[in-house]
């Protein structure tokens, strides 16, 4: 059985078997990473729009040189993340209006598009957040985005598991902070 690495490298070259072969071998963690996302688990046509949605966006970047599954899979986490923004201003521009809500950042968090204002908070806080340590920001895309371990997100960074650990604590407490800031405004 082909290596998923050894997939990429043929998907790089444009190969359309590979990017099938691809999908299908990595549905099945997009899909969880989408029901998280989500905050759903009977949100089946949901979760299979994300998905679709997110690997389009990825399938259109077939320059991209990914090394390896940890780096396919932080690409699809930032994929996801402004897959959820753009789908959450669409429909706060249908709305327009609705009171204020507490939003919280964890990292069990859940994201529910019946509430895009939280997404586009979140988002918000993260431009911000990139602005000041780009990568306490790759860091939150890669485990909250994209549901990678300490390891595989400290293997796309080339840095230390520990460091990981440390800028993902010291991030969801600025996010926290700067949640919460937003809406006592």
């Amino acid at each position: 059985m082909e290596s998923v690495t050894e997939i990429l490298i043929r998907s790089r070259d444009r190969d359309e078997s590979a990017r099938d072969a691809l999908f299908s071998r990595l549905y099945d963690e997009l899909a969880r990473v989408a029901r998280s996302q989500l905050g759903r688990r009977d949100g089946t046509l949901e979760t299979a729009g994300l998905i679709n949605e997110t690997y389009i966006r990825v399938v259109d970047q077939g320059r991209v040189g990914w090394e390896d599954r940890s780096h396919f899979f932080a690409y699809a986490a930032r994929a996801m993340r402004h897959v959820l923004v753009d789908r959450a201003r669409r429909r706060t521009a249908q709305k327009r209006g609705g009171g204020q809500r507490a939003v919280t950042f964890t990292e069990r968090a859940g994201l529910s598009e019946d509430e895009p204002e939280s997404i586009l908070e979140l988002d918000e806080a993260l431009e911000a957040l990139s602005r000041t340590d780009p990568r306490l920001t790759q860091v939150v895309e890669l485990r909250f985005f994209g549901g990678l371990t300490e390891e595989d997100a400290a293997q796309v960074l080339g840095v230390s598991a520990r460091t990981v650990r440390r800028d993902w604590f010291k991030a969801k407490a600025l996010l926290h902070e700067a949640l919460t800031r937003a809406n006592d405004e």
